[in-house]
Formats: structure tokens, C-alpha cells, sequence
């Protein structure tokens, strides 16, 4: 009989995925008042991670889209299926961030809803439509996306810092997630300029943010998930698009998704100050 092989060691503690890395932990998610948007997919990944989430909405914006409004009690409940623990949540709100006071009284809302702390903010709501290329842009639509797209999210950025600061030293989990939009890639957003202008300055904010909240044990990381199928578009245009990806087929809502719940992970506590890229190969 031959000579059994040496079995390796078992891996220490550390290095064993626990299957719901973000259990106890609490998360705001903005924008998530569509089933087909990033921000639903982010949302269920927490959930299925063990967080407990807010969800942030503002229907009266997507009911003016040509994608029209999910009932929110549907978002909610779509979530709630996702929760992987028992003990956790999933609560829904609503908030209008183009006014100044209210990205402070959303995430209090949310500390309070969530048992009065809050780990993760991820930023992903912005404002469509309401834009133009540099010839028709003007002073309004500048002044209405930066209100949404850049202003709201340092101001709840600002809010999720005062929190963190006051709780007790070394506290984990804290983290800050923001959406870009590849502006800064090769031929940029050249039809969209107010959009671009605003996702630009969080892509350039970023670094300086982590910075910043470094010393309260706050990551800060930004994403770009490239062209994502939320269901704003279909036909030639669409099939064009999708032929430009090795895949041969659009980002999913969940693809920049998985890359967001990693980040809100321990797992990922050394990455902070990056604005990454999730675009699946997307030859611009």
C-alpha cells in the first residue's frame, strides 16, 4: 500500500470564509427605489451578507422617467427575501436630496431605524435627465445636478462621519461607497456634461474623503460599473452597446453589486481612497 499524501493544515480562522461576513452590521442604501437599479442589487447583497438595510427612494423622480416607479413596498419586500439573518432588517424611506437639509435627516433617520448605529453608506442615487452636451447646457442644470449628484453626497458623507466619530474608538465596519460613471475614461460623457462634471468631482474627492476619515476607522472607496442594464434603454442602441463587451452582453445590476458588498466586508478594510472600475472589459 502506498504512502498516503501529507493532507495541508487546516487554514487558520482567519482565512475561513464565514458565509455572512456582514452579520450585525447596518447599511444605507440611497437610490434604491427600483427593482431594476444597482441600488436594489446592492441592497439584496448586503441583506444576503447579514446586514441589516434602510432603503432609501424618492419615487416622484422615477415616476417622471420614461422607466416609471416601483411600488416600495415591492423594493422592500424583494429585499426582505434576501435577509440571510433572522435577526436582521430591511426598513424604506423616503428623502428628496436635492434639498441642503435633507442628506443630514436622511441618515439620522436611518441610525435610528437601524437601532441607532450605522456602518455603511453607500451613495448611489443621482439625478436623470436634466442635461445636456456643451452647447445646450445651462446654469439650471448645472445648479440641479450638482445639488443631487455631488452636493447630497458630501453632505451625507459629512453626516456619516459626525456618527462615526461619536461612537466608541475603533468601532468596525465603517465604510463610504460612491458611484462614478467613467467620465474620466477615454472619450468621457461628452453628451451628458452636468452628469459628468458632478461623477468627476466624487471620483477626484474620493482620495481626500479617506483621508479624512481615516482616524474614525472609515473606509472610503468609489465605483465605476460601466454601462449597466437598468432597463432605460432597448433596441439598436442596446445591441451596439452590448457587442462592445468581450461578454458580449450588458453589465447587470448585480455585477457592480458583488464588487460593492465586497468592499463593505472586513475582507476589504485594507482598500480605501480607490475609485475602481467594474466594467467588464467595455471597449470604450
Amino acid at each position: 500500500m502506498g504512502i498516503m499524501p501529507k493532507l495541508p493544515p487546516p487554514p487558520p480562522e482567519d482565512l475561513r470564509r464565514d458565509p455572512l461576513p456582514l452579520r450585525g452590521r447596518t447599511a444605507l442604501v440611497t437610490g434604491a427605489s427600483r427593482r431594476g437599479g444597482i441600488g436594489h442589487a446592492v441592497a439584496r447583497r448586503l441583506a444576503a451578507y447579514g446586514a441589516s438595510v434602510y432603503l432609501h427612494h424618492h419615487v416622484p423622480h422615477d415616476a417622471a422617467m420614461p422607466w416609471g416607479a416601483d411600488r416600495t413596498e415591492d423594493v422592500t419586500a424583494s429585499v426582505r427575501e434576501a435577509l440571510a439573518d433572522p435577526g436582521a432588517r430591511v426598513l424604506a424611506g423616503p428623502g428628496d436630496l436635492a434639498d441642503p437639509a435633507e442628506p443630514a435627516a436622511l441618515h439620522a433617520r436611518a441610525v435610528d431605524a437601524l437601532g441607532g448605529r450605522l456602518d455603511i453608506l453607500v451613495a448611489n442615487h443621482a439625478l436623470s435627465g436634466s442635461d445636456g452636451d456643451l452647447d445646450t447646457v445651462d446654469a439650471a442644470m448645472l445648479d440641479a445636478h450638482w445639488a443631487v449628484d455631488a452636493r447630497s453626497v458630501l453632505l451625507l458623507v459629512q453626516a456619516h462621519a459626525r456618527h462615526r466619530a461619536a461612537l466608541p474608538p475603533g468601532t468596525p465596519g465603517g465604510r463610504v461607497l460612491m458611484m462614478t460613471s467613467g467620465q474620466d475614461i477615454a472619450g468621457g460623457m461628452p453628451g451628458e456634461i452636468a452628469y459628468a462634471l458632478q461623477k468627476g468631482a466624487l471620483a477626484s474627492v474620493t482620495r481626500s474623503l479617506a483621508t479624512a476619515l481615516a482616524e474614525h476607522a472609515v473606509t472610503v472607496n468609489t465605483v465605476n460599473p460601466g454601462p449597466v442594464d437598468t432597463d432605460y434603454l432597448t433596441g439598436e442602441i442596446y445591441d451596439a452597446i452590448a457587442a462592445r463587451f468581450p461578454a458580449g452582453r450588458w453589465g447587470m445590476p448585480d455585477d457592480p453589486a458583488r464588487l460593492l458588498a465586497w468592499l463593505a466586508t472586513d475582507e476589504a478594510g485594507w482598500i480605501t481612497g480607490q475609485v475602481i472600475d467594474s466594467e467588464g472589459g467595455f471597449r470604450r
